[in-house]
């Protein structure tokens, strides 16, 4: 499956203390799907320790 480029923000994403980028609600929303990886701030309400949606 081919997945469409999304030019990244400042809105997207911010670096953590660690210096990884964390992505934002914003960028999820921008992208469209949930990628299942328990990312910090997904709006679409993945629990990756149950595997399911809330």
């Amino acid at each position: 499956m081919f997945k469409k480029y999304i030019p990244l923000t400042e809105e997207d994403y911010y670096l953590n203390e660690q210096g990884y980028k964390v992505f934002t609600e914003k960028y999820h929303l921008k992208r469209g799907y949930c990628c299942k990886s328990g990312c910090k701030h997904c709006p679409y309400g993945y629990d990756k320790k149950t595997d399911t949606f809330k």
